[in-house]
């Protein structure tokens, strides 16, 4: 049979899809399974990661209760910070009271979108990361909350793991801060230059002025810094932070932060940069220091992280004046001085850059001292003196402002005191604006007010420049108080018998070894002549010598020497012998303002106080002064004894020894008493107005002659005067009154009641009536008798 025929084979259509797809396809599995992969890798090392590192994360729930070391800062009575220690500035700002415009100049500038996102950027972590591989120059953004994990907890190093630990950090932060936590630890922790940490301490250490007193440039130039607070620093670098203050401007003006307007006048804005060596600035050093020395022995270590804030009794403006008072005071009397030269010479190069940095070096080992400026000379003869300044101001020097230095332009002058090229030299700016040479002074100073009503100190100037000497003369010298000291002794005597009245030989004296307690003794009055019987009154504005010998032979040098102690002194630190009564024993500054309240009190006995309140970092008063309120518990010396006291200072002040000073000040309740040691070795002012006594004291730290012409009065005076005439600028005159009993006036003259004529002593070493030899046992102007003295000791011994 026939076979049927075959079909035919069909073919197989050709395949639809081009080449080109099934490849692709092929492609884009194999992808999305590397994807996957990458993914599940990927899931995995985060995995790994947070099980081994997420336990090894630092505990931060102390940042919940963020408390930073921060450092002890102290005050004026005003607010004015004055002081501060620590290894860090720093000071703790809650975010409420930070500024708008500060919170917004760092957000533009760091983290616009902060508020927003959840602690990551996640572009800027992948561009960190292919930089660390590929050692690319773009390291990305981080946010804040990054940059808090950072600087709280990690270090700076750039490497993949510590990135890792870093971002792990921010999601630990994230979940357990608010934004507004993570924001105020920013805002408080980073660090900007200048030993400032914080925005708060930055705007205080360069603008000098506090972080709510900020205006947008100032803003903008402080949140420019952390990204590199060395490069950025407008101290170290202005070009540069000019340039990134300009880029947070913009920065702030695109994120709506300001208008466009705003950032104009911000960047027209001339900014005036805090000056470490402004003279005009607060100078409390010696205070600051005192206050410092009191905290660490309360608080130990402690003193310096704490973040205790202490506020003092100082009154700025006092201050101010007692400092600007005593630095006049030492260089007035310093330009009276021999010239002793140049600091140092330099050889100047002639290239003008070397030439520069040569000028440079120079003074930066030879920083101004306030007003008192160094330069290096460029060019100098007998008459015309150029000098450059470290900020290359260059100076003309002529005619009155080269006297000082005279004796160092003369052709003959010693190599070693010779002005001329290279010499490192002092200028200071005279009333005329123009300079003068200067130098700085070897000779030292101190100053302190305080109220006498409770103690509390009103001002205080330990030295010269606290820079240059540390040592608190105030409080820490020792010095012979010289004719400072005859009030006490003529206190002494009130409660003897003695009136302002009685007449007393101002006549020549000899004591033997045994008298004095040492070497024999012929004392002398300033001015080496005798002016015989005088009235006590008298005797004081003129400071007699003998007179004030005379009064504590008759009362006892035993009951003198326990009779001061009422003041505050320290009785062994005057032994019981006659050189006492001319203030021969040592006492501080502060010792004598302390007893000079007590005649200006009414005879009270007030402890002076510095602190008056010291807090916490977060305000919370740990300790709280309460001035005292005088009372009969605190009564050194009796009312009645003050009073004449009172009346005798201030003849003093008014026609005596320091008559300048009512003169000057032109007011009738001042009263004090000048003193010049032997030898002119200590000059002193100290003196009162019934608000306010204060005390001045010149003299060279090893002691030797300020000069035979230099008094506590032609020194020390001028520099009361001078505080003074702040201190006590609108304070109504204070009349002088008498006790309710106690004293009474007879013939224009106060005694007391018991003591009145005819009752007290009426005269010693001399008849009041007398003329004659018979009077004294010799001549007027000859020292008593030997029977005389001892009747006289006699008389009053006890």
């Amino acid at each position: 049979m026939p076979q049927s025929p075959r079909p035919e084979k069909r073919a197989k259509p050709a395949s639809t899809r081009p080449f080109w797809l099934k490849w692709l396809l092929r492609l884009l599995f194999w992808s999305g399974g590397i994807v996957l992969a990458g993914a599940v890798s990927l899931a995995c090392v985060i995995a790994v990661a947070l099980a081994v590192a997420y336990p090894n994360l630092p505990d931060i729930s102390e940042l919940a209760d963020y408390r930073p070391k921060l450092p002890l800062r102290v005050f004026s009575s005003e607010g004015t910070l004055i002081g501060e220690f620590g290894e860090e500035r720093r000071n703790l700002t809650p975010i409420a009271t930070i500024p708008k415009v500060m919170k917004d100049a760092v957000l533009a500038a760091e983290d616009a979108r902060f508020y927003d996102h959840g602690g990551v950027d996640y572009k800027g972590l992948v561009r960190a990361g292919l930089a660390n591989v590929n050692r690319a120059k773009s390291q990305g953004a981080s946010t804040i909350t990054m940059q808090v994990a950072r600087n709280v907890y990690l270090s700076s190093e750039k490497t993949l793991t510590r990135k890792i630990y870093e971002v792990l950090l921010t999601f630990k932060l994230e979940h357990l801060l608010s934004k507004d936590q993570i924001f105020e630890i920013y805002l408080n922790q980073i660090y900007l230059g200048n030993r400032a940490y914080g925005f708060a301490a930055a705007s205080e250490a360069y603008f000098g002025k506090p972080l709510q007193d900020i205006s947008i440039a100032q803003a903008a130039m402080l949140a420019g810094l952390p990204k590199a607070p060395g490069a950025n620093n407008p101290v170290n670098n202005p070009t540069r932070a000019r340039g990134r203050q300009l880029y947070v401007i913009d920065r702030m003006r695109d994120a709506g932060f300001i208008t466009a307007e705003q950032a104009v006048e911000a960047k027209k804005e001339e900014l005036h940069l805090r000056d470490a060596a402004d003279p005009n600035r607060l100078h409390a050093e010696y205070v600051a220091e005192t206050v410092r020395q009191l905290m660490y022995s309360q608080y130990g270590d402690s003193t310096y992280t704490r973040g205790l804030k202490v506020y003092t009794s100082l009154v700025a403006a006092d201050q101010a004046a007692a400092y600007k008072a005593l630095r006049k005071g030492i260089m007035d009397y310093e330009r009276r001085q021999i010239y002793r030269g140049p600091e140092k010479f330099i050889d100047l190069p002639t290239d003008p850059k070397e030439l520069d940095e040569a000028v440079d070096d120079a003074l930066a080992e030879h920083p101004d001292n306030g007003d008192v400026m160094a330069a290096v000379v460029l060019k100098a003869s007998p008459k015309e003196i150029t000098a450059v300044r470290a900020n290359g101001d260059v100076l003309q020097i002529t005619g009155d402002g080269l006297k000082p230095a005279q004796s160092g332009l003369s052709d003959k002058a010693p190599p070693n005191i010779k002005v001329r090229r290279g010499a490192v030299i002092r200028v200071a700016r005279t009333p005329k604006n123009t300079f003068e040479i200067t130098q700085l002074p070897e000779v030292e100073g101190a100053f302190v007010a305080m109220d006498p009503r409770d103690g509390a100190i009103k001002a205080m100037v330990g030295g010269f420049d606290f820079g240059k000497n540390k040592f608190n003369h105030v409080t820490q010298a020792w010095r012979q108080p010289g004719s400072s000291f005859k009030p006490f002794i003529y206190s002494a005597a009130l409660e003897k018998g003695f009136s302002p009245s009685t007449v007393i030989n101002d006549a020549p004296l000899f004591f033997d070894a045994g008298t004095t307690g040492g070497q024999p003794w012929e004392p002398k009055n300033y001015d080496g002549g005798f002016e015989g019987p005088m009235s006590m009154r008298r005797a004081l504005m003129k400071s007699k010598n003998m007179v004030s010998i005379r009064i504590l032979q008759s009362i006892g040098t035993r009951y003198g020497q326990e009779w001061i102690g009422n003041f505050g002194f320290e009785r062994e630190k005057h032994p019981a012998y006659l050189p006492m009564a001319l203030g021969a024993g040592s006492v501080t500054p502060m010792q004598m303002a302390t007893a000079y309240s007590v005649f200006a009190n009414g005879g009270y006995r007030v402890n002076p106080y510095l602190i008056t309140r010291v807090t916490d970092h977060k305000d919370r008063v740990l300790v709280e002064t309460q001035p005292p309120m005088l009372n009969e518990t605190m009564r050194a010396i009796p009312q009645r004894n003050a009073f004449i006291m009172d009346s005798l200072l201030q003849s003093v002040a008014s026609g005596g020894t320091a008559a300048r000073a009512q003169a000057t000040l032109k007011r009738t309740d001042i009263y004090g008493k000048t003193g010049t040691t032997n030898d002119s070795l200590d000059a002193w002012f100290a003196g009162f107005q019934p608000t306010m006594t204060a005390v001045a004291w010149m003299g060279y730290d090893t002691p030797r002659k300020l000069g035979d012409r230099e008094t506590g009065g032609g020194l020390s005076l001028p520099i009361w005067i001078s505080f003074m005439e702040t201190a006590l600028k609108g304070v109504p005159v204070a009349e002088l009154t008498p006790p309710a009993s106690g004293v009474v006036n007879v013939g224009g003259e106060w005694y007391y009641d018991d003591y009145g004529p005819g009752r007290g002593v009426s005269s010693l070493g001399v008849d009041a009536t007398a003329t004659s030899a018979e009077a004294t046992g010799g001549p007027i102007g000859a020292p008593p008798a030997p029977e005389e003295r001892n009747r006289i000791l006699d008389l009053f011994r006890n």
